[in-house]
């Protein structure tokens, strides 16, 4: 039996808050998200973890043996942290990240405050840039570190010569299309709409080429940016394709997300030089926290067919 330890987390967080609800704000999760961590903690051990009722959740038996091993698990963590911070001054320089707006909002930036606190001699610089311009700054060695997207492992290419490639996070596509519209329950339900389109050298303009049928009606207006694309969702301008993480946070009123079978998955990895001198070791570190954090998204996602709103 293979327990998933960050869903004893979960479980953890639900018996201190008192309800898959508080749970889900102790976490920054849906409150669907909380419920389906537990799901699936119940039935790799075939027993409830929760008795839910009408004033919260309680522990069950079981629920109460993981819970008082997730809070072992929290403490040998805490005792972690505190041997790395010990160790963090070993871990100086400066290090130089190229990446687009949906990993610098959800993955990027909560990796920034995570690295300050356990490295504070290392300086971490996000740099927003275009694919073809961050491949330069990478050779030239104005970049250090560059996230790359793919529209699926199998479509990612191999890394130029002198780099190499760290895979990151494997993210499913979401269709995401007006409140008012039924929800699909396959690909054919989409041959009518009609599509954003989208820029030629991302990888949401392949995934959107697959899910589009040959009788959908030719895109009229297009993104590149995926914010964009839920605004123009918002407003009734078309259906698009965009990966989990651009719909981990609030989306526009208006807009749903779907998920559906044949959609196909969006592949992160991190690229970085590999010299003599390179990687150098606090390059190593920050693509090993990447790596970390993105394992710890993954474990938690979640999706809905109704995202978080914004207010």
């Amino acid at each position: 039996m293979q327990i998933d330890p960050r869903r004893l987390a979960v479980l953890l967080a639900v018996h201190r808050a008192g309800g898959v609800l508080a749970a889900g704000d102790l976490l920054h999760l849906t409150p669907s998200a909380v419920s389906q961590q537990i799901a699936r903690l119940e039935e790799t051990i075939g027993v409830a973890v929760l008795d839910r009722q009408p004033t919260g959740a309680v522990l069950t038996p079981a629920g109460r043996v993981l819970a008082e091993a997730a809070e072992h698990i929290e403490a040998e963590l805490i005792d972690a942290r505190k041997a790395l911070a010990a160790l963090a001054e070993d871990v100086t320089g400066t290090v130089v990240i190229a990446a687009f707006q949906s990993v610098i909002r959800t993955l990027l930036i909560p990796l920034l405050h995570q690295l300050r606190e356990q490295f504070p001699a290392l300086e971490v610089v996000i740099r927003e840039m275009e694919t073809r311009k961050a491949l330069q700054s990478l050779r030239s060695g104005a970049v250090d570190l560059l996230i790359l997207e793919a529209e699926s492992p199998a479509s990612q290419g191999k890394p130029a010569r002198g780099t190499r490639d760290v895979p990151v996070l494997e993210e499913p596509w979401l269709v995401v299309l007006p409140t008012g519209m039924a929800d699909p329950v396959s690909t054919a339900d989409l041959e009518h709409h009609t599509w954003l389109g989208v820029d030629s050298e991302t990888a949401a303009h392949a995934a959107t080429e697959r899910a589009r049928t040959e009788s959908a009606p030719p895109p009229g207006h297009s993104y590149y940016d995926y914010n964009v694309a839920l605004s123009m969702v918002a407003g009734g301008l078309g259906i698009a394709l965009v990966p989990a993480l651009a719909v981990r946070e609030a989306v526009p009123d208006g807009v749903k997300a779907v998920s559906l079978a044949g959609l196909g998955t969006r592949t992160l990895v991190a690229r970085h030089r590999t010299t003599r001198s390179e990687p150098r070791k606090e390059v190593v570190t920050v693509l090993d926290a990447i790596v970390t954090l993105a394992a710890d998204l993954d474990s938690t996602m979640a999706w809905t067919a109704e995202p978080p709103h914004a207010s």
